[in-house]
């Protein structure tokens, strides 16, 4: 997967720390009750300068052609369109002036991460808008057609095949056809990750748009997985969430010694929400955090005002994911990242999980090169993204979804005044049962339910108790 960032982007994205990953002193900063970036002014400030970044007059290739010079251009503009997703012909015309060029040949690096970003942008917008941005359906079908990457192919078949207006829409029988298509044209699609997962979830019929109930799939005992310790004298903090990611998951604390944390007489516990902006599933960057361990080692320290925007005013806490570099220990009896097999992967999990795939997705992301996974909050108007409403629930609007970090919640009235944060309180509990180190293991699990609430603290208590 292409990672190429402009300076802007990176700035706001919110999947990645601008920082290289700190010792793993769990340091929790003094609280500002006052942030100058949250005030009503400084958000009317920031929307504006996203404005001037989706101007029309930005997207004339004439002028501005997609090249490696004009790279943090193209970057900056689409990263604009995707924030606040205008119903306009003229941001409609630039992802498809973009996208088109997945069939190209002899594409620079930059102009490699410019159409990664137009494909996730055009993601996002045709699957969430599809009565505006509907015309990407024929870009969507010319990639299937004829582009080589197969990253692009998956995605655009995973947009066809999420797609659910009448008008833009494929049947059945055509969604199919492409699948078919795809496996002549990609006769080893099946040791590609993002193939084999957009294909082996459309023929399983699991797709599921954000707005449909979640499908009753059979899990293991989830208490034999909170009983279970990846290794022995590790903190463990569990997130459980639905498969509807845009419910709440609800995040549980085990200590060193295998002992649910507890905030009076009941667990301890904290909401995030694992929601991807982009609409993206696991197996893309940027796409919805995937099931599985992580390893949690250490904070990134909150470098700015600058990343406040994107990360709020307090530490994120890293997460590695198997093959991931930066970590010092993802097994504490040995040095640096995880480079196993998926059978020793396998055998951090209870005997009853090793077989279910699903939380293997975070030993295949890892593999495939998704990286830089983080809890943090947000400093960003909860109305920032315009697209928001379609990806988070509307209980939970306050939350902010991610490029797949794990999001906590943090928000500021127009005087720039703290209302909540529970970064704080995450730093706090992890500092408490590392001994002063952010130190041990997250596991991400989704539990199927007929309901669309969130998973309860009694649910999890009756399983550990």
């Amino acid at each position: 997967m292409y990672q190429l960032m402009s300076s802007a982007l990176a700035a706001i994205a919110f999947f990645v720390a601008s920082t290289s990953p700190q010792p793993a002193k769990a340091q929790t900063p003094p609280i500002r009750s006052y942030q100058p970036k949250a005030t009503e002014t400084a958000r009317s400030a920031q929307i504006q300068e996203q404005i001037q970044k989706a101007d029309p007059s930005r997207f004339d290739l004439k002028k501005y052609p997609v090249t490696d010079s004009n790279a943090t251009h193209w970057q900056d503009s689409l990263w604009a369109i995707g924030v606040l997703a205008p119903e306009k012909d003229y941001a409609v015309q630039a992802l498809v002036n973009v996208v088109q060029m997945t069939t190209a040949t002899n594409l620079t690096n930059s102009q490699l991460g410019i159409i990664d970003t137009a494909m996730q942008v055009g993601m996002e917008l045709y699957t969430l808008k599809p009565e505006v941005y509907g015309k990407l359906k024929q870009n969507f079908l010319r990639t299937v057609d004829y582009s080589s990457d197969p990253q692009w192919v998956a995605i655009a078949l995973s947009a066809l095949a999420k797609s659910t207006d009448p008008a833009y829409s494929l049947n059945r029988a055509q969604i199919e056809k492409l699948t078919l298509k795809v496996q002549q044209r990609f006769p080893k699609w099946s040791q590609d990750l993002h193939l084999q997962t957009t294909i082996q979830t459309i023929q399983s019929d699991r797709l599921q748009s954000p707005q449909k109930s979640d499908k009753l799939t059979a899990i293991p005992k989830l208490a034999d997985l909170l009983k279970w310790q990846v290794s022995p004298q590790q903190a463990h903090m569990y997130v459980l969430c639905r498969p509807n990611r845009d419910v709440l998951c609800l995040a549980v604390l085990k200590d060193r010694n295998g002992k649910f944390v507890k905030q009076g007489k009941q667990l301890w516990s904290t909401p995030l929400l694992l929601q991807s902006l982009r609409n993206l599933d696991w197996y893309f960057t940027n796409g919805r955090t995937p099931q599985g361990i992580y390893r949690m080692e250490g904070v990134s320290l909150q470098p700015d005002d600058e990343a406040f925007h994107a990360y709020g005013q307090f530490s994120l806490v890293n997460l590695f994911v198997p093959f991931e570099d930066g970590v010092n220990a993802f097994l504490p009896n040995q040095k640096g990242k995880f480079t196993g097999s998926l059978q020793a992967y396998q055998a951090l999990l209870p005997p009853t999980w090793r077989s279910y795939q699903p939380i293997q997705q975070s030993y295949w992301a890892g593999n495939a090169g998704r990286s830089l996974f983080r809890i943090h909050g947000s400093g960003a108007a909860i109305d920032f993204f315009r697209n928001k409403d379609k990806v988070v629930n509307a209980k939970n609007f306050e939350w902010t979804a991610t490029l797949g970090c794990l999001s906590a919640i943090e928000t500021y009235d127009n005087r720039g005044s703290l209302l909540k944060a529970d970064m704080p309180k995450i730093l706090d509990a992890l500092n408490t049962v590392g001994n002063g180190k952010v130190e041990g293991y997250l596991i991400v699990v989704d539990v199927p339910s007929a309901s669309k609430e969130p998973i309860t603290v009694t649910e999890i208590a009756k399983l550990v108790n």
